[in-house]
C-alpha cells in the first residue's frame, strides 16, 4: 500500500539533490520564466498571497518573496520545514513566510483565506491519491487565481527506461524501486493531469517540458558543450514538442475563471 511520502529521514539528502545540482539549475531555471508569464497574468499591484504547498525549503517561493509577495509554505516533513526555515532567514525573508506543518490535503483547514497563486512542484509523484491532493488545492484558489504545477512525467520515465534497455521493468509496468529512494514512487501521465484541472473548472495557460533531454544524456558519451549550452537550448526546446512531453517533469499553469455575480446575470437578464 502506497503511503504519501515523508522526507524527515531524507530532508538533508533530498534538499541537496534536488537544488544542489545541473539538474536542480535547469529545473529552477526553465520554471522561473514560466512564473513571470504567471506574475503577468495577476493583478500585483498588492502583494499576493501564494500558497507553497509541499514546498520543501522553497527555492522559488523565495524569489516570490524576494518581489514582496506573502508565502505561505506547508510542508508534511517537519524536518523539511526546518531547512526552510533556516534557508530563508539566512535569505532575509522569514517576516515574508508562514510556515506551516501540515499535508498539502489538509492545508484548508490552516488558511483563512485562498490563495491568489498555489505551487504545487513535484509533490504529486510521492503521493498515495495524486488526483485527490489536487482536487484539494484547486479549492486553495481564489477567483481568478493561477496554480502551478509540476509532475514526474510518465512519458520521460518511460522513454528513460526504453533507451536504457530496462524492457524487462517496462513490461513489468515500472513498479517503484525502493533502493532507490529519491526516485518518485510513479510519473504521472500528463494527459491525466490536464483533464483532472479542466474538470475543476481551470482554463490551462502554459505547458512546459523540465529536462526534455539533459537526463538522456549519457556521463559517457562524447560531445561537444558546454552546461550553458545545455541550458540554452532546454529554453529554447522546453515548450515545442515533441520536447515538452519528453520532460522529465512537465510543469503546467493554469487559471480558476472570475465568478460572475448573481446580481449582474440577473440585471443583465432585466435589461434584456
Amino acid at each position: 500500500m502506497i503511503e504519501d511520502r515523508n522526507f524527515d529521514d531524507l530532508a538533508q539528502k533530498f534538499a541537496k539533490n534536488i537544488y544542489g545540482t545541473a539538474k536542480g539549475q535547469i529545473r529552477q531555471t526553465v520554471v522561473w520564466q514560466d512564473l513571470q508569464q504567471i506574475l503577468a497574468a495577476l493583478p500585483t499591484e498588492q502583494p499576493l498571497a501564494v500558497l507553497d504547498a509541499g514546498g520543501g525549503v522553497g527555492q522559488l517561493s523565495q524569489k516570490l518573496a524576494e518581489l514582496g509577495h506573502r508565502v505561505t509554505l506547508c510542508d508534511l516533513s517537519g524536518e523539511m520545514l526546518k531547512l526552510a526555515e533556516q534557508d530563508i532567514a539566512k535569505n532575509g525573508l522569514l517576516e515574508q513566510y508562514r510556515l506551516v506543518h501540515s499535508s498539502v490535503q489538509e492545508i484548508g483547514e490552516h488558511l483563512e483565506a485562498p490563495a491568489d497563486l498555489v505551487l504545487f512542484h513535484a509533490v504529486m509523484e510521492w503521493l498515495a491519491d495524486p488526483q485527490d491532493a489536487l482536487n484539494c488545492l484547486l479549492e486553495q484558489v481564489k477567483p481568478g487565481g493561477i496554480i502551478s504545477v509540476m509532475f514526474y512525467n510518465y512519458n520521460g520515465l518511460l522513454f528513460k527506461n526504453l533507451i536504457c534497455g530496462n524492457l524487462t521493468h517496462v513490461e513489468e509496468g515500472m513498479p517503484h524501486r525502493k533502493r532507490f529512494k529519491l526516485q518518485p514512487y510513479q510519473g504521472i501521465k500528463p494527459e491525466e493531469v490536464y483533464q483532472w484541472l479542466e474538470e475543476g473548472g481551470f482554463n490551462i495557460l502554459g505547458k512546459t517540458g523540465v529536462r526534455t533531454f539533459h537526463d538522456y544524456m549519457r556521463d559517457t558519451m562524447v560531445g561537444d558543450y558546454t552546461f550553458e549550452q545545455v541550458l540554452e537550448m532546454e529554453q529554447k526546446l522546453c515548450r515545442q514538442e515533441p520536447y515538452l512531453s519528453l520532460g522529465r517533469y512537465i510543469h503546467v499553469y493554469a487559471q480558476k475563471p472570475h465568478v460572475v455575480a448573481t446580481d449582474t446575470i440577473n440585471s443583465k437578464k432585466d435589461n434584456g
